[in-house]
C-alpha cells in the first residue's frame, strides 16, 4: 500500500511516515518547509526520514504544486496535514490559513477527486469552540473564535460535500512530543525555562487542555487509515476526535515541565488571549470503536520531550 503524506515533514507527519514505513506502506511526501519556525528543525525531520528510513520528502507547494497529479494517481490514500497553525498567530495574519488551509486544500481535493482516492485529513480541536464539554463529532460547531479555527471547519465542510468516495477528518488535541513545534506551549515553556526568562500564563494560568501525546496521534490516525483504504465498497465522509480524553491543568502542566529540566520557572499571569478558549477536552467513544487506545499520560510524555529536547539542543 501507498501513502502521500502532505506536511511530512512537520511534527504529525514526521512521525506519522516513520510509523506507515514500519507497518510495510511505501511512503512519500510533500513539505514546503515555509519559515514560520526554524527550518532547521524541519529540515532535520526530512532528513532523518530520507536517511533512516528512505522515505523522500517533495519541496513543493500544495498550492502551486504543477506536478501533484501524476504521483496522486498511483496512491492509496493521502494524509492530509499540510496547514498553518496556531489560533494565537492566526489573529495577527490571516491570509496563509486562507491561502495553505482553504485554497491549498482544496487543491489537494480536485485532484484527489480525479482518481477517487481517500484523504484521511487534519482538522482540529478549535472547530468545537463554544459547544458543551466533552466535545464531541455529533454537536454543531459554534463560531470559531479565529482564522485557524474556521479554516479547518472550511476543511471539513470542503470534503464532506466533495465527490471524493470517502474522507475522514482528524480533530487533534492539544499534540505534543519529541520533534514538536517551537510555538506550542511545551516548547515554548522548555525554551524560556532555559534561558532563565519569565512563561506567560494565559487566562492567569487558569486553563484546562487534553494533551495528547504523538504517539497516540499516530495510533489514531493509523487506524482511520486502515479503515478508510479497507472499505472500498462503502461511502462516507467521517469526522474523527483524537485526544487523550482527559483535562490536565495549565499549572500541573508546567509543574511537569519543571520536575523535569530540574529548574523552577519565573510565571507570569497575564489575562487570556482573544484566540484561546478556556478549556478543550475531548470524548473519543466514536474513535474507540475502531480500537483506539491512548497510551501516554501527561507525567510521561513531557518526561519524553524534555529528554529529547535536552539531547538535540545538548541542554544538561
Amino acid at each position: 500500500m501507498k501513502i502521500l503524506i502532505t506536511g511530512q515533514a512537520g511534527m504529525i507527519g514526521f512521525h506519522s511516515a516513520i510509523a506507515f514505513s514500519k507497518a510495510g506502506w511505501e511512503v512519500k511526501g510533500i513539505d514546503n518547509f515555509n519559515n514560520y519556525y526554524d527550518i532547521k528543525l524541519k529540515q532535520d525531520r526530512s532528513d532523518i526520514l530520507k536517511n533512516e528510513y528512505g522515505i523522500e520528502t517533495i519541496n513543493e507547494d500544495i498550492e502551486n504544486f504543477k506536478n501533484i497529479e501524476d504521483i496522486v494517481k498511483d496512491y492509496h490514500c493521502i494524509l492530509h496535514l499540510a496547514a498553518y497553525a496556531n489560533p494565537r498567530h492566526a489573529l495577527e495574519t490571516p491570509q496563509p490559513y486562507i491561502d495553505t488551509n482553504i485554497t491549498g486544500t482544496q487543491r489537494i481535493i480536485e485532484v484527489a477527486e480525479k482518481y477517487d482516492t481517500p484523504i484521511v485529513y487534519a482538522s482540529s480541536s478549535c472547530v468545537m469552540h463554544g459547544q458543551p464539554l466533552p466535545w464531541n463529532e455529533h454537536d454543531r460547531p459554534a463560531h470559531q473564535n479565529n482564522p485557524y479555527g474556521w479554516s479547518k471547519r472550511v476543511n471539513e465542510c470542503q470534503l464532506m460535500h466533495s465527490n471524493i468516495s470517502r474522507s475522514a477528518g482528524l480533530r487533534f488535541f492539544t499534540v505534543y512530543g519529541p520533534y514538536g513545534r517551537p510555538d506550542m506551549a511545551l516548547f515554548t515553556f522548555t525554551d524560556k525555562i532555559v534561558a532563565g526568562e519569565p512563561i506567560e500564563l494565559y487566562n492567569y494560568g487558569d486553563m484546562k487542555r487534553d494533551f495528547t501525546y504523538v504517539d497516540d496521534i499516530v495510533q489514531g490516525i493509523g487506524l482511520v487509515v486502515d479503515k478508510i483504504v479497507s472499505d472500498t465498497d462503502q461511502t462516507y465522509h467521517e469526522i474523527y476526535n483524537i485526544g487523550h480524553g482527559t483535562q490536565v491543568e495549565l499549572i500541573d502542566f508546567v509543574d511537569a515541565i519543571e520536575k523535569n529540566l530540574g529548574r523552577k520557572a519565573e510565571r507570569l499571569l497575564v489575562p487570556a488571549h482573544p484566540a484561546d478558549t478556556p478549556e478543550t477536552w475531548s470524548d473519543t467513544t466514536k474513535l474507540q470503536q475502531l480500537g483506539y487506545k491512548p497510551t501516554t499520560p501527561v507525567s510521561v510524555g513531557v518526561e519524553k520531550f524534555v529528554s529529547w529536547y535536552k539531547e538535540y539542543y545538548g541542554v544538561n
